[in-house]
């Protein structure tokens, strides 16, 4: 059952294939359900998978094959904190490694379009912290990186 607040996220047919994507690679990911079409459809057939209901790291979400007419942007973008440098290596080179592109500051895009936000807590940590020239130099660090590099955001920090 759908729940009474769900992301939608729009693809062009490969609502199933990217839901099966992110439950292999994210934790407490899953696909509870795929729906057929029940008639044709502007963008596609009876029968094609039409809607698929999952959980992207417990948020609620329903993948609609929506055809080709609306395109992801980083207007919306999952933020993934990851608690070290191999879980923030692991995350950003599935998305990239699978058909994905780098961005910057850790922002990344999956083969779909969606954009991800792969987030050390460090990062979060050092940009935030109370001395303001240590958090101007983490961040500035951040600026000039695609997949963040936890140590070299605590070297900028300790300055």
């Amino acid at each position: 059952m759908v729940s009474k607040n769900t992301i939608c996220l729009w693809f062009d047919g490969a609502a199933l294939d990217a839901a099966q994507f992110y439950a292999a690679t994210f934790p407490d990911t899953a696909v509870s359900a795929a729906h057929r079409a029940p008639g044709d459809y502007p963008a596609g057939k009876q029968g094609d998978v039409l809607t698929v209901e999952l959980t992207v790291m417990g948020i609620p979400c329903l993948g609609l094959n929506g055809g080709p007419g609306v395109q992801h942007n980083e207007a919306f973008s999952f933020q993934v904190a990851t608690d070290d440098q191999p879980e923030t290596d692991r995350l950003w080179n599935a998305i990239v490694g699978n058909g994905g592109k780098e961005n910057v500051c850790g922002w990344c895009r999956d083969k779909w379009g969606l954009s991800w936000q792969i987030t050390p807590r460090a990062l979060t940590d050092a940009i935030n912290d109370p001395d303001p020239a240590a958090a101007k130099r983490a961040f500035e660090a951040m600026m000039q990186m695609g997949k963040i590099d936890i140590a070299a955001i605590e070297a900028a920090r300790r300055g």
